[in-house]
Order: structure tokens, then sequence, then C-alpha cells
């Protein structure tokens, strides 16, 4: 697996553009990685329902928990499904709107220098194999493409925004990935 810095995008995985996204400031070095989980409606995997919020055509229909949230702006530069099929949403020299309010290691507004990965999954469950096999293989392309991008520098939602979230949850295993 290959990161085409010039485009972007992840080689050989599918893109679909989000709309929420902008330029990150000028001069802002990639230099971090933020870990989420998420499930739509909670707790429940597979379809198309996480890739509609990212693209702005969620339905409110749909699920009475897609009311509370289908106007909402958000998106991530990956999303990992839990057989581990990797989708891109916001090429990675654009700020993907994913951390929301955040701090870390003195430093504010974490979608400024991070890239955002989204793992399909939630607080109460573990992460597939498949998925950290996944997750290893883009960190290590990541890391091959911006070098500061360093162990020290990944973190969860959960250690950048820790008053509002919780993702991607206790169960997730930090022992299994692989980043140096």
């Amino acid at each position: 697996m290959k990161a085409d810095t010039a485009k972007g995008l992840l080689e050989g995985v599918a893109y679909l553009p989000s709309p929420n996204c902008d330029e990150r400031p000028e001069g802002e070095a990639i230099d971090m990685v933020v870990i989420h989980g998420i499930s739509l409606p909670p707790g429940e995997y597979g379809g198309g329902w996480i890739a509609d919020l990212f693209l702005n055509r969620l339905d409110p229909e749909a699920h009475p928990y897609f009311r509370d949230i289908y106007r909402l702006k958000v998106s991530s530069h990956l999303l990992i499904r839990r057989d581990g099929e990797i989708i891109q949403f916001v090429p990675f020299h654009q700020r993907a709107w994913h951390a929301g309010i955040s701090t870390f290691q003195g430093r504010e507004c974490c979608n400024d220098f991070s890239i955002g990965i989204e793992l399909e999954g939630s607080d109460d469950e573990s992460y597939e194999e498949a998925q950290y096999a996944a997750l290893n293989e883009v960190l290590m392309a990541l890391q091959t493409a911006y070098p500061l991008i360093k162990r020290e520098r990944l973190a969860g939602h959960c250690d950048i925004a820790p008053q509002r979230k919780t993702d991607p949850g206790p169960l997730f295993d930090w022992n299994k990935v692989r980043l140096t």
C-alpha cells in the first residue's frame, strides 16, 4: 500500500469525495493520526450509513437516531470497515472535519495537523483482526509519505477531546498497532 502525496490518496482504495473538508492552514505539517470508532446506527455494522453521513446524504427518516445527526458536517480521511475494507473520503493534504474541538500535547485544533481514521466499531465491542491489519498497512504507508507521523503522535479521539469523546473505546487494543 502506498500514499500518493501529490494526490493525497491511498493507491488502490475506493475514494468517495466528501464535501466536509477544507484546506489546512498554510505551512501546517501533517504529523499526527487520530483513531476514531463509529457505527451507524450505534452498535450496528454494515451498510452505507457512515458513508452517507460523510457525504451529506444521510436520510433522517431511515432510522430515528439519524434525525439528530443528519445535518452534521463531518468527515474523516479514511474509514476501515469491519472486514478491513478501506474507503477514503478526504485527501490527506486537506483538512477533514473529524476531531472537532480538540487539543493534543498543548496544540489545539487537531484537524489542522492530523489524519483522521474511523474504524467501524463501538466502545462496547472488540475491533476485528482485519481492521488492525488494514490499519497497520495504512499507518505504514502514511509514515512513509509523512515521516513526522510517529507512535507518540498517534491518539484516540478520547485522548484529544476527553470531555466529549470516548472512542475508539476501551476495547481498542493499542498493542496491536504497529507504528514506530
